[in-house]
C-alpha cells in the first residue's frame, strides 16, 4: 500500500492547527471560522470558473461537480444495519463499564481501578485536549515509525507481551489461592540432585 505523502500532510496540518487552536478559542468559534474560510474559497474558485466560461476560456463545468454527484445517501437496509450496530456497541460498552464498576470480575475491575489511577495521572501533568493532539500525530506517524523498525518493534513487544503474561500468571495464582508455579520442564520431570 503506497503511501500518499501529500494529503497525509495536508490532513495532519489540518487536524493539528484545529486542535491548536482549541487552546485559545472555543469550539463554536473555530468551526464557524474554518466554516468561512471554506466557503470563501469555494466561492471565490466558483466565480473564477465562472468568468472563465464567461470568457469563452473554459468549458464552464462547475469546478466541485465531483463533490456535488457524490452519493452519500444510505438505504433503509444499510441505515437500519448501521443503526443496530451502533446500538449493539452502545449497550456492549455499558455491560463492560456495569461489569467493572460492580465487579462481576475481580481481576478486571482491579485492572480497571489501576488504569483509572494512571489516567489521573494523565489529567494532572496535561488536560485532554494535548492528549488528543498527540493520538492525531501518533495515528499519523507510527505506522510510517513501525514500518521501517519492524523487526525492532515486534521483539520489543514480544518481550513486553512474556512480562505481561508472567504478571497475569502471577496475579490468577493469588487470586485461586497462590498456588506453587507451574513446573516449567516437559513432562514434569524433575531434575535429580547432585
Amino acid at each position: 500500500m503506497e503511501i500518499d505523502t501529500e494529503r497525509t500532510g495536508m490532513v495532519l496540518t489540518g487536524l493539528v492547527v484545529g486542535l491548536l487552536s482549541l487552546f485559545q478559542l472555543s469550539i463554536i468559534t473555530v468551526v464557524s471560522t474554518v466554516s468561512l474560510a471554506i466557503v470563501c474559497c469555494t466561492i471565490s474558485v466558483r466565480i473564477y470558473y465562472g468568468l472563465i466560461h464567461a470568457l469563452k476560456w473554459g468549458d464552464g463545468e462547475h469546478p466541485f461537480k465531483t463533490y456535488l454527484d457524490l452519493d452519500i445517501s444510505f438505504s433503509g437496509e444499510e441505515a437500519e444495519r448501521c443503526t443496530q450496530k451502533a446500538i449493539v456497541m452502545f449497550l456492549s460498552a455499558i455491560d463492560s463499564m456495569k461489569g467493572l464498576f460492580f465487579v462481576k470480575s475481580l481481576f478486571e475491575s482491579l485492572k480497571f481501578l489501576v488504569l483509572m489511577y494512571l489516567v489521573t495521572y494523565l489529567g494532572r501533568l496535561c488536560n485532554g485536549l494535548t492528549v488528543l493532539i498527540i493520538g492525531v500525530i501518533a495515528v499519523f506517524s507510527l505506522p510510517l515509525f513501525y514500518k521501517r523498525h519492524q523487526e525492532k518493534v515486534d521483539g520489543f513487544f514480544a518481550k513486553i507481551q512474556a512480562h505481561v503474561d508472567n504478571i497475569k500468571d502471577i496475579f490468577q495464582r493469588l487470586a485461586q489461592g497462590g498456588g506453587p508455579p507451574p513446573d516449567s520442564t516437559p513432562g514434569g520431570a524433575k531434575p535429580k540432585n547432585q
